[in-house]
């Protein structure tokens, strides 16, 4: 169907992340996600909310006659010259199935260590923990802040010929050359839990698991790095200091996550000032209380913001950067893990020892002339 595959076009050359097909009572509405941020393009008419639905799902080998219960497909092909992949993700509601892709263009995904945001010192802080011969290392954020890329980037970076890397993932979103990648198929129990059991007689040097989900896992996880493995994964909590506690909480004891946990990286997405319509400004005195800086420390620099233009959709921003907050378990933050101390105290020990928190890495960027005041306080909730 012509329409669909200009709806597919446009969202590739938009650089969207997402593209959501959603019917209601009166209309058909289609929305695409850029930059972290949904955008509405002109409603079809209602009537073709299911042939497009059904055209996406037959794209994507779903049955489209089962309209009652969620599905998941993919779809791979060439658009705009590009190879993209598309997760298909379909749910029944009130008036029709809507039906979410998730856009995988390898093109604008940048698999470098070097090129995600981070400065040069955490850089090389994250280098040395991915480059240990054992241990945890989780990345932690909210849905869509980049951590199975960062994950990537890590693997892309330690993939040699002598050591065999092996990866469980919900879906597989990139093929990484030489790394052996399983998908996780929860309706046959192909678990995350179960395909670290079988990488462990694989003979891996280092394994990425895709989320830790359940107990089973981290179990799991653990027991791969107290018998020499690195093992590389991902958790959904708001901070570094808060994979600890969400451990805990799913029945770790804190002696295995103190003796195996070796660091976490907490990490969001934020958007950059647009380059075309950039804008200096002196900085307001609400500004720089927030940004908890003085106008001397601020030593004269301007801050940006973009105008809006017909680049950035007048929004002022174009293109996403990385904040990030690195917590290394050192010999203090293994023995507060074993006390079981508050999630707060292990953060404040570790912003002592060294650790920029992702606000204070924003507001660097944002001093920077980067992204806005604005847009940091909007994705860091705390000081």
């Amino acid at each position: 169907m012509r329409f669909v595959n200009i709806i597919l076009s446009q969202a590739i050359k938009d650089q969207a992340s997402d593209i959501h097909f959603e019917p209601f009572a009166d209309e058909f509405r289609i929305r695409y996600r850029i930059d972290g941020a949904l955008y509405e393009m002109a409603p079809p008419p209602k009537h073709l909310a299911v042939p497009v639905i059904s055209r996406i799902k037959v794209m994507s080998n779903l049955n489209i006659a089962e309209r009652r219960m969620p599905q998941d497909g993919r779809i791979e092909r060439r658009i705009n010259g590009r190879q993209v992949d598309l997760r298909v993700s379909s749910l029944p509601t009130r008036y029709g199935e809507s039906v979410v892709l998730r856009v995988l263009d390898r093109s604008v995904v940048e698999l470098d260590l070097d090129r995600l945001g981070m400065d040069a010192d955490l850089v090389h802080r994250v280098r040395r923990i991915i480059q240990r011969p054992n241990g945890i290392f989780l990345v932690t954020g909210p849905t869509g802040s980049g951590k199975t890329t960062t994950l990537y980037a890590g693997l892309k970076e330690i993939n040699n010929v002598e050591d065999k890397l092996l990866t469980a993932e919900d879906p597989v979103e990139y093929d990484l050359e030489g790394i052996m990648q399983l998908q996780v198929r929860e309706s046959v129990n192909m678990t995350f839990g179960r395909a670290l059991r079988a990488f462990l007689r694989q003979d891996p040097d280092r394994i990425m698991v895709g989320e830790i989900r359940d107990v089973d896992t981290a179990s799991m996880a653990i027991q791969a790095s107290l018998t020499g493995h690195l093992v590389m994964s991902t958790l959904h909590t708001n901070d570094a200091a808060g994979a600890v506690t969400r451990l805990i909480d799913m029945g770790i004891e804190p002696f295995l996550i103190s003796s195996t946990l070796v660091g976490v990286l907490a990490q969001r997405l934020i958007r950059r000032v647009c380059n075309a319509c950039k804008t200096e400004y002196e900085a307001e005195d609400k500004e720089l209380e927030q940004m908890g800086i003085t106008r001397e420390q601020l030593g004269g620099r301007k801050l940006c913001r973009g105008r809006g233009c017909e680049m950035c959709n007048n929004t002022g921003y174009r293109g996403r950067i990385g904040i990030f907050e690195l917590l290394r378990v050192t010999s203090d933050i293994q023995s507060m893990i074993n006390k079981r101390v508050p999630t707060q105290a292990i953060r404040d020990r570790a912003i002592e020892q060294g650790m920029r928190t992702m606000r204070a890495d924003g507001m660097i960027a944002a001093m920077n002339g980067i992204t806005t005041v604005d847009e940091v306080m909007r994705f860091t909730s705390f000081a």
